[in-house]
């Protein structure tokens, strides 16, 4: 019942957490849904195939802070998923990310305050712990604006929290249709590393994190899924099993930007974190700029912990992966 006479606000809205979202949002009792993006074409595809006059579409940038005022006013909730997400691209074109992610992200969260907007949840990613690409330190530095305006805002104030999660399955970018294309194309599967280890979260899974973050947030709060992960080459073994293909593996070698594997919290924030059951809160660090203490004090806890990462979360087998696979009717469908 969170939307319940809600106005809410989905900057990219046109992308596939974008639309996921808003399935469900308008699955439940809400006032309108506003769908903020640049894309024109996109915006015009959903308009068609939704037919509902309570879902409003407006174009603009994040980067603009203009066209942001504009529509931000009147609205109560606000999801932040606007972003470059791809890693090449990101490291290629590096201020091009600076842009959207980090002043892009800072022009929604000061305008969903000035417009007293009731809760914002901004949209982060695992690659930004110990960012080794332009996109997860952009990402990164997202997480720490918003923080940063948190900690002058009460809780009376627009609440502003973060979600944190790993690859979403099947959403635009996920190597999942990749492998199944080439599958079904009889052509070899292309795996940059098949030791490398990945989260696996299905969609639903990620909105159920989204709206956790709506209903629980404090100021600054960063909410991380918990979930399992597989190498790169038992997935690419899952689907094979699953299409019943002998196509072959083929070994490209790692990307631009791209790591071994995933780190979706660090020890210092599973230090502070509250353990939700199927979630980490990972309380705002709300230090001061009085650091004496921190260089004379240390804490002999962080020695006893260690990352939460896609080598040391649960590892998933081929069978357990084909077991996830075949929930996701986006791999049903090319099945049939």
């Amino acid at each position: 019942m969170i939307f319940k006479g809600k106005t809410v606000l989905i900057t990219g809205g046109t992308g596939s957490f974008g639309h996921e979202l808003l399935k469900t949002i308008i699955a439940k009792d809400f006032k309108e849904v506003r769908i903020f993006s640049r894309d024109e074409l996109k915006q015009e595809m959903m308009r068609i195939q939704l037919n509902n006059s309570r879902v409003k579409f407006y174009i603009g940038d994040v980067r603009d802070r203009d066209s942001v005022d504009q529509v931000m006013k009147g609205v109560d909730m606000v999801f932040h998923a606007a972003a470059l997400k791809q890693v090449p691209s990101c490291e290629f074109f590096p201020m091009q990310a600076v842009l959207t992610n980090i002043l892009g992200s800072s022009n929604v969260v000061e305008s969903a305050i000035q417009h007293k907007v009731e809760n914002v949840v901004c949209l982060g990613t695992d690659k930004a712990v110990y960012p080794a690409n332009a996109m997860g330190m952009t990402k990164a530095l997202m997480e720490k604006v918003a923080q940063a305006v948190c900690r002058g805002l009460s809780e009376k104030d627009t609440k502003v929290s973060c979600v944190r999660y790993g690859n979403v399955m099947c959403s635009r970018g996920s190597v999942i249709p990749l492998f199944i294309k080439q599958i079904k194309e009889k052509k070899s599967i292309t795996v940059t590393d098949a030791a490398m280890t990945r989260f696996l979260l299905p969609l639903d899974e990620a909105i159920k994190l989204v709206l956790f973050a709506f209903s629980n947030a404090r100021q600054g709060d960063i909410f991380i899924k918990k979930s399992p992960a597989c190498t790169v080459g038992d997935l690419a073994a899952a689907l094979k099993e699953l299409f019943k293909s002998d196509v072959p593996v083929k070994n490209i070698g790692i990307r631009h930007g791209e790591k071994l594997y995933e780190t979706l919290a660090t020890i210092e924030e599973l230090r502070r974190a509250e353990d939700m059951g199927n979630y980490f809160r990972v309380k705002m660090d709300d230090r001061d700029l009085n650091y004496n203490k921190y260089f004379t004090e240390g804490d002999k806890k962080e020695a006893l912990l260690s990352e939460y990462t896609s080598h040391n979360t649960q590892r998933l087998s081929v069978k357990g992966v084909k077991e996830m696979l075949l929930k996701l009717p986006e791999v049903t469908a090319e099945m049939e």
